[in-house]
C-alpha cells in the first residue's frame, strides 16, 4: 500500500514558482483553439484505455470522434460507474484504465455516500498536476509570503490519517488532502502551501475522527505564527476558524500561559503573547485572525454558491487588506473551472486535461441526452456538467452545475452555481442556483447581509405549499417586531415580512416555473425567519464533533432534513445554541 504519511521537507520557492508559471502558460495554450485541445484529450483516452474492460465493452478501438464517442458511451452518474469501480476496487487490473490505481479519492455525494474516485498515476500526471499547479501560479504571483515559509499558510484542509481508509485490495481509500501527494506520486513541488508548518503533524496522540480536537491543536499552534494565508477550499471551514477563536480563546491563552496542547504536555510556554492576547479578547470581547495575524493577507477557497453571500463579512474579521482568492471549481473526479487570473470566483476549463460536455440546466440528464461542447456555451446560463478523462471516467455527469460566466482568451469561464438538485413540490423545479441568485439580489435590495441561510418547502395555512427561508442575518439591524410566535414557518416580523416580499419577487424573476407555479396560486408566498448568526457554525460544529471532516460539512441551499432545521431555528431561542457542548471554551 502506498505510504500516505506526511513526510517535511524544502520547497526551492524559485522551482515552485517556475513550476506554476510554465504550468499556468501550458494551460492557456490550450485555449487558442478549444477543439483542437479537446479532440487530443478524447483520442489519447480512446487510444490508451482502449484494452481495458470498459474500452473493449464499448468498441474504444472502432471510435475516431467525439460523435462516435456520444454514440458508444451513455451518460451515466457514480450509481452508472459503480459496478466498474467496485470491480477496480476489489483489484482487478484492466477495468476503467490501462493505468492501475494507486488511490482511490473519496468524495461525499448528495446522499453522503462515501464514492471510490480512481486515481491513477496517468490521470495525476495530465490532469490533476497540470490544473493543480496552474491553480497555484496566481497565489505564487501575487501572494509570494503565502508560499515563502512553511509556517505562512494554515491549510485547514490538510489532514493526513495515521490509519487511513483502504479498498478490500488495500489502497487508500482518502480524501484528496489526506495523501502526501509528493510521496505517492513522485512529486515534491506538489506538497500543498501549509503541509510543511509546524502544526501538520501534531505532537500528542488525537483519534483520526476526532476533527475538532484537531482543529484546535492546529489553532492553538498557529497562533504563535505569523500567518499569512488560510487555505480552506471549501468555505464553511474559512467562516469557521472566526467563530472558533472566539470560542477558544481562553483555552488557547491558557494553554500558551502554561507551555500546554489541549492541557497535555508538548508545547512551549509563551506567555508574552498570552498576555496580548488575552489583553486584546478582554477589550473586544472577542478575538479575530485580524487579532492573531496582523500580516494576513489571502484566504484562498471556493468564492461562489452559498459562501458568495458571507464571505464578504467573514473577510473582514481576516483584516482589512484581504484577498479572497477562488479555488478550482473542481470535484474528486476532475477539475471544471481553474482560474487563472484575479478572477473574484471563476476560470476557464482545463481543455488540454479533460473532455467536457455540457446539458442545460433546466433540462434532465438521460443517458441519450445531446451535449453542447465549450464552444457552445453562452455567458450568463447554467449546465449540467459532463467530463471524461484518461484515469478512466467517461461521460461522467459530475452532479455540479456550472454557469458560464466572461472569458478568457475567447474561451468562458466556469463557475460553481450550485449541485444538481432542485425542489419541487407544485412543478416550480426550483434550482440551487436560482435560490442563490435571488437570495443574492433581495438581500442587496433590503441591505441585509446574512452569515448564512437555507430553505425548505412546507405546508402554509392554507395547505399549499410554500418556502420558507431561514437566514442567519449578522448586520445588526433591528428586528422589526420580533419573532411571530404563531408557528415553526411565521416570519419574525414587518421588516422580515418585506424581505419575504422581495425574495418571492426575486424568485420569480430567476425561474419562470416558479413564477408560473405562483400566479397559478400552486404556490403559496415565500417566508421568511431568522436565526442567530451563528447557528449555522453551531451546527457545522455539531456535525465535524460527531466525526465528519471538515471538508465534507457543506453548505445546503435546501435542509429537508426536520432535525437539523429544529436546531438551526432553536440557536435563536438558545435553546439548542450549544446542546453538547461541543464548542465551549473547556469543552
Amino acid at each position: 500500500m502506498p505510504d500516505v504519511r506526511h513526510a517535511p521537507s524544502t520547497v526551492d520557492i524559485s522551482a515552485y514558482r517556475l513550476r506554476t508559471g510554465t504550468e499556468r502558460d501550458t494551460f492557456r495554450g490550450h485555449l487558442a483553439d478549444p477543439a483542437l485541445a479537446q479532440h487530443r484529450v478524447l483520442a489519447d483516452v480512446i487510444e490508451f484505455n482502449a484494452g481495458t474492460a470498459f474500452g473493449r465493452a464499448h468498441g474504444f478501438q472502432r471510435l475516431r470522434s467525439l460523435k462516435d464517442f456520444r454514440r458508444a458511451v451513455p451518460i451515466h452518474d457514480y450509481d452508472g460507474l459503480r459496478p466498474w469501480i467496485e470491480r477496480a476496487a476489489a483489484g482487478e487490473p484492466g477495468v476503467l484504465s490501462a493505468d492501475p490505481a494507486l488511490v482511490f479519492f473519496t468524495s461525499s455525494g448528495s446522499t453522503g455516500d462515501h464514492k471510490k474516485i480512481p486515481v491513477t498515476g496517468r490521470f495525476m500526471r495530465s490532469v490533476f498536476f497540470p490544473f493543480y499547479f496552474t491553480a497555484l501560479a496566481a497565489m505564487v504571483e501575487y501572494h509570494p509570503e503565502a508560499v515563502a515559509d512553511p509556517d505562512a499558510t494554515l491549510n485547514l484542509k490538510y489532514d493526513l490519517p495515521a490509519r487511513p481508509a483502504t479498498t478490500s485490495s488495500g489502497r487508500p481509500h482518502v480524501g484528496a488532502s489526506q495523501v502526501d501527494l509528493g510521496k505517492v506520486f513522485g512529486e515534491p513541488l506538489a506538497a500543498e502551501p501549509g503541509s510543511r508548518a509546524s502544526w501538520a503533524s501534531l505532537s500528542v496522540p488525537v483519534a483520526d475522527d476526532d476533527h475538532l480536537g484537531k482543529a484546535y491543536l492546529r489553532l492553538r499552534l498557529a497562533v504563535e505564527h505569523d500567518v499569512r494565508a488560510v487555505i480552506g477550499i471549501n468555505p464553511a471551514m474559512v467562516a469557521a476558524l472566526p467563530r472558533q477563536l472566539d470560542d477558544w480563546w481562553p483555552r488557547i491563552v491558557r494553554d500558551l500561559r502554561d507551555g500546554t496542547l489541549d492541557g497535555r504536555p508538548g508545547g512551549t510556554a509563551n506567555r508574552d503573547l498570552a498576555a496580548r492576547l488575552e489583553k486584546l479578547a478582554s477589550a473586544a470581547g472577542t478575538l479575530r485572525p485580524a487579532d492573531v495575524w496582523p500580516n494576513f493577507r489571502l484566504i484562498y477557497c471556493w468564492a461562489s454558491g452559498l459562501a458568495s453571500l458571507y464571505l464578504p463579512q467573514v473577510r473582514s474579521a481576516y483584516g482589512t487588506d484581504v484577498e479572497v482568492m477562488p479555488a478550482p471549481v473542481a470535484a474528486s473526479e476532475g477539475p471544471l473551472g481553474v482560474p487563472v487570473d484575479r478572477h473574484p470566483t471563476a476560470g476557464p476549463p482545463a481543455l488540454g486535461s479533460v473532455l467536457y460536455e455540457f446539458i442545460d440546466a433546466d433540462e434532465e440528464i438521460r443517458p441519450d441526452s445531446a451535449t453542447l461542447t465549450v464552444s457552445d456555451l453562452k455567458p450568463g446560463r447554467d449546465y449540467h456538467a459532463i467530463i471524461t478523462h484518461v484515469g478512466g471516467l467517461y461521460r461522467y455527469a459530475l452532479g455540479d452545475v456550472v454557469r458560464a460566466m466572461d472569458p478568457v482568451a475567447g474561451v468562458v469561464r466556469l463557475g460553481y452555481a450550485g449541485r444538481n438538485q432542485h425542489s419541487d413540490a407544485a412543478g416550480e423545479a426550483l434550482r440551487e442556483s436560482q435560490v442563490i441568485d435571488a437570495l443574492t439580489a433581495a438581500l442587496k435590495r433590503a441591505g441585509r447581509t446574512v452569515a448564512n441561510a437555507t430553505c425548505r418547502v412546507r405546508s402554509g395555512p392554507a395547505g399549499l405549499p410554500r418556502y420558507t427561508f431561514l437566514l442567519a442575518l449578522d448586520d445588526g439591524a433591528p428586528d422589526d417586531g420580533g419573532r411571530d410566535d404563531g408557528g415553526p414557518d411565521d416570519s419574525g416580523g414587518p421588516g422580515d415580512d418585506r424581505l419575504a416580499a422581495t425574495l418571492d419577487t426575486e424568485l420569480c424573476r430567476v425561474s419562470p416555473r416558479y413564477r408560473r407555479a405562483r400566479a397559478e396560486r400552486r404556490l403559496d408566498p415565500s417566508t421568511v425567519e431568522r436565526t442567530a448568526p451563528d447557528a449555522f457554525y453551531r451546527e457545522w460544529t455539531r456535525r465535524v464533533a460527531a466525526g465528519t471532516r471538515q471538508t465534507q460539512v457543506k453548505d445546503r441551499v435546501f435542509t429537508n432534513d426536520e432535525a437539523v432545521w429544529q436546531r438551526l431555528r432553536a440557536a435563536d431561542r438558545a435553546e439548542l445554541a450549544d446542546p453538547a457542548g461541543l464548542a465551549t471554551v473547556d469543552g
